[in-house]
């Protein structure tokens, strides 16, 4: 019995080695242009950084912040738990080439009728007990590859929730990044408005000296107040900002009670920038991307499963036990029973359901396909739009830092010529003005460019290394590399 069985396990191992149904993965053509759009021709010689690149800008403080956003943030935990899921999800698709071994045991007692038209020969018990203890196994031989096919799409799923999570570390390495440099922006722009309200106080107890003299006209001291109530609604209204953002910041890092210090934003260094290489290491180096091929992957497996579905089902079903009446008899030789065999299922008349099913599941492909070339020439805009910003908000403080000192300088020389009775305080108040705007505009284009380097180190994969993603295989080689 033994001798069969083996013989007919190895039968069934050996069909199992056909090719599996379905078409086998090929990545597809993107289409992709040979350089980003003007893409500064140095970047190529710019070094290699290390993937945590939000430590480039030199602040202890925003390491913690992004270091507690990865550790506590509850879309981790989300992203681990999905992990673990798909981790479990590949060793059932694995084990599935192994047969499953069951114990079973059937004890019971039974009656049998002395009344029927053959009649019970004599001695024969009308009561009797039947005690049946069986090991068995059945499972399906993999002749079409349908459970190739299964482990393929689930081994890709798996792969898929790896780079997910990257996604999402990327994600939240980028808002907690751009959230605080969005913070540090409104700290510079409060202490600016903070001292132009002084100022403003000052000049009001000024033009009410030179009121109270005859000097200055109601005019001017009205216009002197209106200037000073508008810094203050100013103030408090970057006040309220800055308080969104410490609130936005406490819940990307998961600390609620989350409470920053003013902090400088031009102390912040301009990082290197990353040489934006060829579109085509996008492919490598996205977590996004690699994570819409896996889920392409997947569904092109699903394929040859639906396929196979039209096909016979080939089982190997066999057990060995003993059977007997009384339980200390029921493992000697004489009450031994085996069974060995094959079941086939073939679907004769279906009304085109099994056809319809490798129908979607090739309509299911064509959209997984689409949604690759979607994530790349998204990624491909992203760093030709980041790479555009960066070249743009840097090119423009330059001018800015020129326009700053000029309306420094105008607003010094309105305050003599009207001190001096030259001109009307609306000068002043202009010049007021067109400074107050030139110090924000620097502030927020410093905060603009250095969230452009933010976004060119997002696109790009997070850092520049030529290396691409490296994702954990442990639980893959759980299903035996099949």
């Amino acid at each position: 019995m033994r001798h069969h069985f083996l013989v007919a396990l190895g039968a069934a191992l050996l069909l199992g080695a056909c090719a599996a149904l379905g078409p086998d993965y090929e990545r597809p053509a993107t289409g992709l242009p040979g350089t980003y759009p003007d893409a500064p021709a140095d970047l190529a010689a710019t070094a290699a950084v290390r993937t945590e690149w939000w430590k480039l800008y030199a602040d202890p403080q925003l390491d913690e912040l992004v270091a507690s956003a990865l550790e506590r943030n509850a879309d981790v935990r989300f992203a681990v738990a999905r992990i673990e899921e798909a981790d479990a999800n590949l060793r059932e698709a694995g084990a599935a080439f192994l047969p499953e071994i069951d114990l079973g045991g059937t004890p019971q007692r039974q009656r049998i009728s002395s009344g029927t038209a053959t009649p019970i020969p004599p001695g024969i018990p009308l009561v009797r007990n039947d005690i049946r203890l069986t090991v068995g196994t059945s499972f399906e031989i993999d002749f079409w590859g349908k459970l190739r096919r299964a482990l393929e799409a689930t081994r890709a799923l798996a792969l898929s929730s790896r780079y997910a999570r990257e996604v999402v570390n990327q994600s939240l390495e980028g808002l907690t990044t751009q959230a605080y440099f969005s913070l540090r922006s409104l700290d510079a722009q409060i202490a600016f408005t903070r001292g132009i309200l002084e100022s403003r106080e000052e000049a009001l107890t000024f033009v009410r000296n030179r009121a109270r003299g005859g000097i200055a006209s109601d005019l001017d001291l009205n216009q002197a107040e209106l200037a000073r109530a508008d810094a203050s609604i100013q103030l408090k209204e970057l006040l309220r900002q800055r308080a969104l953002a410490e609130h936005q910041l406490a819940t990307l890092t998961g600390r609620l009670d989350l409470q920053l210090a003013s902090g400088d934003l031009l102390a912040l260094p301009m990082p290197p920038l990353p040489p934006a290489g060829l579109p085509s290491t996008l492919l490598e180096r996205r977590p996004d991307i690699r994570q819409a091929e896996q889920q392409l992957v997947a569904v092109n497996a699903q394929i040859g499963i639906a396929k196979a579905a039209m096909f016979p089902t080939i089982s190997l079903i066999s057990y060995a036990g003993g059977e007997s009446m009384a339980l200390s008899t029921v493992l000697t030789s004489g009450a031994s029973i085996w069974s060995l065999g094959f079941g086939l299922t073939l679907p004769i008349f279906d009304a085109g359901r099994y056809a319809a099913r490798t129908q979607a599941a090739e309509a299911r492909q064509k959209q997984a396909v689409a949604g690759y070339q979607k994530a790349v020439e998204t990624a491909f805009r992203e760093v030709a739009d980041a790479l555009t910003s960066v070249q743009q908000t840097t090119a423009a403080e330059e001018d800015l830092q020129a326009s700053l000192v000029a309306a420094r300088n105008a607003l010094r020389l309105a305050r003599l010529r009207y001190e001096a009775g030259y001109s009307a305080y609306l000068e002043v108040l202009d010049a007021q003005r067109t400074a107050n705007v030139s110090e924000l505009g620097f502030l927020r284009n410093r905060q603009a460019r250095l969230s452009a380097s933010v976004d060119l180190m997002k696109a790009l994969g997070g850092g520049w290394s030529a290396d691409p993603m490296p994702v954990s295989s442990a639980a893959l080689r759980d299903a035996g590399g099949k």
